[in-house]
């Protein structure tokens, strides 16, 4: 029985080529398009899952009032850790210091790399899972030892044994290679972490770490601490008991921000980053149910097609249902029949979206920033590609079974039993608006996703970003030679003028409290952006300033002058009658008084969709490690980068030369938004795709249906304009109605999405009219081409009877 329904379901969709060319292939992209998101949603939610105490891992969180607002941050004091180790040694079976992920310089021989890594407590290697290639987890706390990432350690030695070899690090530092360990994934936070030295290495060979260490220091919030709990214990349990812990101990200074500490689990760490006010509202997660949205609605929509196609055609098939049903068939038979055609078609349909899938899937990885792999050897996939097959193959057939089994076979032969007019054309154009409704929200959510992009790069950065480039320097080698290396530059004519600062300008890595000014509420515990510089950085970058001067090295006493930008003369109420009267006043920190010099405007150092946070900009000694250098406009990028490059190996020839373009560097901070309005954008376009495919069978069989009465009205005089109204304004009319039904869905699922961002844009009337009109016009041109050619016909043709 199973080999007949089988035979005839493939002899049915030989003999209609098109219809099965349809089926197939809105079918095959609906499951490939569920397929990649379906990967995507696993990668997500699997993120962290390498290690294998992911559901033990926490990081110690601070909790702090500033301005009246809790603000929540994985900056931490070194105390702590020393604190949870004696007193909760139930609760914390590791607890790890760690530096933040940078930079380095590693060097063996003549081999230099500049690598991103952590100096890290012994206990990292075992709390993380490393999985090592040579030596074990407890090489790490050897003394003046590292451990490196395969990748790092291959470039090094090659094939040769790596363990017990020594590298310079920072040019400074020897240390022995006493493990190797395979590079973390993509889906890890610690995915760029290439080597990890020991932390008391670190506090060593840094004098302000080895000072707060010494002096137990609560003050400064400027470490990260891991900790792996114990198996008895439990996250909320122990954030409780650990909560008070920095009130205790710190001073009276400290209490009036109101400390807090917690456990922030490392299951959370992707997916709910976000905090506003103390509370943990939220991150990606948003997206990975956007996503699974979408990619059950394309599917769905895919299902859709099938439906409709299925129930269209009905007439073509009922004789076949009434003869079947007179000699004996009964209807569960045909109900077998129909769904045997339904699994045939979603059978193929899997195989072709497995091959699309394998295929498309490093372009998707590219697009979403992911290095995804089919599961082919895991159970689970193929537990849940069948169970989606066979949901698809139920969803998508159960409608057109039992639709056609249930005609009576005297009607049938009849011929009047599929004609049941509006009873039988309404489930069609329901499905039809359902499918629409669904693309026009996606276009129109696709269309203020990129707006919003938009809108937040023509926001004023308030400096110039074009030609200039920003170097990372682990030596002092260049802060010590700095003039001489400026006029080298300046004299072979590839830049006009250089820099120091704590961070590169796309970065906010300073912010303290404890400033006084006049006029200050006693109460107030206000934060400031610091960022340290040398002189000609507001040269450097092209500062706007409103009132007052730049930094001068002609003025000895601009060592305590500050810079604050038009938030901070603002947040001060030093703005009245404006901002030049900030100019002259005095502002207190650290037990020294500073002078306002000058007033520049807002420069977006961190995301352009947030408001920009008071800043003061001072001169330091040292500024840092990063030379930001503008690129003379009149020379060759490419030329001026090369003599650069020469400059600095002059003056420190043992240091890799890396730069990164300022400009670059600030649309990355676009990067996620980009990427999702991509990945809308996309699935949009398949939605889209998917619907004009089922709308195209759609418009094929009523211009078949209908052959003959466009026969007689060409008899009787219709025009090739009118007969194309009479095919397209159905469907015309559907679109125009999933138009109605999208815009306030689209409007309150945009509007939502645009409030989480400070600076945003709005959602404008036209989207709805660009998005409406642009499906209504591809489905005119999808409608027309049948109606077209229908009218277009010889009624002589249409005409002749059997």
């Amino acid at each position: 029985m199973l080999r007949n329904y089988i035979k005839i379901a493939f002899r049915h969709l030989v003999k209609n080529k098109g219809y099965s060319v349809i089926n197939f292939g809105g079918l095959a992209v609906g499951m490939a398009a569920a397929m990649l998101i379906g990967l995507w949603v696993y990668d997500e939610l699997s993120f962290n899952k390498y290690h294998q105490n992911y559901d033990r891992i926490a990081q110690l969180m601070q909790q702090q009032t500033l301005d009246g607002e809790i603000v929540t941050g994985n900056n931490v004091p070194i105390p702590l850790g020393s604190e949870l180790k004696s007193n909760f040694p139930n609760d914390f079976k590791h607890v790890v210091l760690s530096s933040w992920t940078t930079r380095h310089i590693l060097s063996s021989g003549t081999s230099k790399f500049t690598k991103a890594g952590n100096f890290m407590s012994p206990e990292a290697a075992e709390m993380l899972s490393l999985e090592m290639v040579h030596g074990t987890w407890a090489g790490l706390k050897e003394p003046g030892s590292v451990l490196l990432s395969e990748s790092v350690a291959n470039a090094f030695f090659g094939n040769a044994d790596p363990l017990n070899q020594v590298i310079k690090l920072d040019n400074e530092l020897n240390v022995k290679v006493t493990g190797v360990y395979k590079d973390l994934p993509y889906n890890s936070e610690f995915k760029e972490v290439r080597f990890i030295a020991p932390w008391d290495l670190y506090v060593a060979s840094t004098d302000w770490v080895r000072e707060a260490q010494a002096n137990s220091n609560w003050s400064s919030s400027s470490f990260q601490i891991y900790a792996q709990l114990t198996e008895k214990a439990n996250v909320q349990s122990v954030s409780a008991k650990i909560k008070d812990i920095k009130a205790r101990k710190a001073d009276q200074n400290e209490l009036r921000f109101k400390p807090e500490i917690l456990l922030h689990p490392m299951s959370r760490w992707h997916l709910y980053s976000e905090w506003k006010n103390g509370l943990n509202v939220g991150g990606r997660m948003q997206f990975v149910w956007l996503f699974a949205v979408i990619g059950l609605f394309v599917l769905f929509l895919a299902c859709i097609n099938f439906m409709n196609l299925s129930t269209a055609r009905s007439e073509k098939r009922s004789k076949e249902v009434g003869i079947r049903k007179a000699i004996g068939s009964l209807r569960g038979q045909l109900i077998g029949q129909f769904f045997s055609e339904s699994f045939l078609i979603v059978g193929i349909a899997l195989v072709i979206s497995l091959l699309l899938v394998q295929i498309m899937l490093p372009f998707f990885n590219q697009m979403a920033d992911k290095e995804m792999v089919m599961l082919w050897s895991n159970p689970l996939f193929w537990v849940g590609v069948i169970t989606f097959s066979v949901v698809t193959g139920l969803v998508a057939g159960s409608y057109p079974a039992f639709y056609l089994s249930s005609f009576q076979p005297i009607k049938t032969l009849k011929g009047t039993g599929a004609r049941m007019g509006l009873a039988a054309a309404l489930p069609r154009k329901v499905l039809v608006v359902l499918q629409f409704t669904v693309s026009i929200t996606l276009i129109i959510g696709t269309i203020v996703v990129y707006r919003q992009i938009l809108h937040a790069k023509s926001r004023p950065i308030g400096y110039n970003r074009e030609d200039l480039v920003t170097i990372h320097v682990n030596t002092p080698d260049i802060h010590n030679h700095f003039n001489a290396v400026l006029h080298d530059l300046v004299k072979a004519g590839s830049a006009t003028s250089m820099t120091e600062s704590m961070g590169p300008p796309t970065e906010v890595r300073s912010a303290n409290v404890g400033f006084d000014w006049k006029g200050k509420d006693p109460d107030l515990e206000a934060e400031f952006a610091t960022i340290g510089i040398s002189h000609d950085f507001g040269k450097t970058l092209g500062w706007d300033f409103v009132a007052g001067r730049d930094f001068s090295k002609t003025f000895s006493t601009d060592s305590a002058g500050f810079i604050l930008n038009e938030t901070a003369v603002k947040f001060m109420g030093l703005d009245r009658p404006n901002v030049a009267a900030a100019l002259g006043e005095t502002v207190k920190w650290e037990g020294r008084s500073f002078r306002i010099l000058g007033v520049v405007k807002d420069m977006i150092m961190e995301s352009p969709y947030e408001p920009v946070r008071q800043t003061i900009f001072f001169i330091r000694p040292r500024a840092g490690d990063f030379i930001t250098i503008r690129i003379n406009p009149a020379s060759d990028t490419q030329k001026a980068l090369q003599n650069i490059e020469a400059v600095f190996k002059q003056y420190s020839p043992d240091a890799p030369f890396a730069y990164e373009f300022v400009d670059q560097e600030y649309d990355f901070k676009f990067e996620s938004e980009e990427r999702i309005s991509n990945l809308a954008a996309a699935f949009a376009s398949l939605a889209i795709l998917i619907s004009c495919l089922g709308l195209f069978g759609l418009a094929s069989f009523m211009a078949e249906q209908r052959t003959k009465e466009i026969g007689v009205r060409k008899v009787l005089g219709a025009s090739i304009l009118n007969l194309w109204s009479l095919l397209s304004l159905d469907f015309i009319t559907l679109v125009l109605i999933s138009c109605l039904l999208s815009a306030p869905i689209a409007w309150f699922t945009m509007n939502n999405w645009l409030n989480n961002y400070e600076y945003h844009t709005a959602v404008s009337w036209w989207i709805f009219i660009i998005a409406g009109t642009g499906v209504l016009l591809i489905t005119m041109l999808t409608v027309s081409y049948q109606a077209i050619k229908a009218a277009m016909l010889n009624p002589v043709k249409s005409l002749k009877s059997e």
